[in-house]
């Protein structure tokens, strides 16, 4: 079975540019909403977490490059963070639209910046304020969206690339992606409740891989929600699947410290702690953050 076919059997649409929009159904979107639950609902261990880190750096303007539904954007801007939020799936843009427009009274919010953009054209499609962004961000495993059709991971090359162009001198990146490693070594997902969302709705997560050349080629996750009894329960609203392109951690470090040209302070977190290779507990989530040095 060839990728492309393999590939196409996942919820797919083309965005700008021919990047492929695993959203632009609009189902999994939807699904993706109700799974997350209230925007103002967040775990306070991200929350504390994220927002501590980004005051530690004196940021003031951030980038989200896969702002999505526009959860993390929407905690800044509560924050006093001054937010540009931009992502390539406008069936994701319209939640994160429709929320700036309910809250438009409130000057943060009508000054919150959404655009549609894509990482491989992302210099054209945001204009960079001055010599940068204070801290750009890239959470919720968003990245590991990105197909590397050719097989040489040149197209995450580039976006990354595109990505530490937008941060200033002296500013940091935060991105992160799931403990692929231990997916790949294991079959499955790591144990453990998800750090980002405070979710009422219950979940299991089927792994599958894909492998291609004897390479991890693309990981599916099939996730089913318990969506509970309502006006927006039906059967297809409890079951969405995404498909992810694998990084191992030591290779993403790499290629990160490659787009900033080895200008750069990179630290691992472990589910926002200290990572220490080989500790015995393995987290679900790898969050990199890059200080850009020059």
């Amino acid at each position: 079975m060839s990728v492309d076919s393999v590939f196409r059997t996942r919820s797919l649409g083309v965005a700008s540019v021919g990047l492929p929009d695993q959203y632009a159904d609009g189902k999994a979107a939807k699904v993706w909403q109700l799974y997350i639950g209230d925007t103002r609902s967040r775990t306070e261990e991200y929350k504390s977490w994220v927002v501590s880190l980004l005051k530690q750096h004196d940021v003031q303007r951030i980038l989200d490059v896969a702002c999505g539904t526009g959860v993390d954007s929407i905690m800044l801007v509560e924050e006093g963070f001054t937010m540009t939020s931009v992502d390539a799936s406008d069936k994701m843009l319209k939640y994160a639209l429709k929320e700036r427009w309910e809250r438009r009274k409130e000057r943060a919010f009508d000054q919150w910046v959404i655009e549609e953009a894509n990482w491989l054209t992302l210099t054209e499609d945001v204009q960079k304020p001055g010599n940068g962004f204070d801290a750009v961000i890239c959470l919720g495993n968003s990245f590991a969206h990105l197909p590397d059709f050719k097989g040489d991971q040149s197209d995450q090359k580039l976006a990354l690339q595109n990505i530490a162009s937008m941060v200033r001198p002296g500013g940091i990146l935060i991105i992160d992606h799931r403990n692929y490693d231990y997916i790949l070594e294991t079959g499955r997902a790591p144990q453990g409740k998800n750090i980002y969302y405070k979710s009422d709705l219950t979940q299991d997560i089927t792994t599958s891989v894909l492998w291609v050349d004897n390479k991890p080629h693309m990981i599916t996750l099939d996730y089913t929600v318990q969506v509970p009894e309502g006006p927006q329960s039906s059967p297809e609203l409890s079951k969405f699947r995404l498909s992810y392109y694998p990084h191992r951690i030591d290779n993403f470090k790499e290629i990160l410290t490659g787009a900033f040209h080895g200008k750069c302070e990179h630290s691992v977190y472990g589910d926002f702690k200290t990572y220490n290779p080989g500790q015995s507990q393995a987290p679900c989530y790898f969050i990199h953050v890059v200080k850009k040095t020059a």
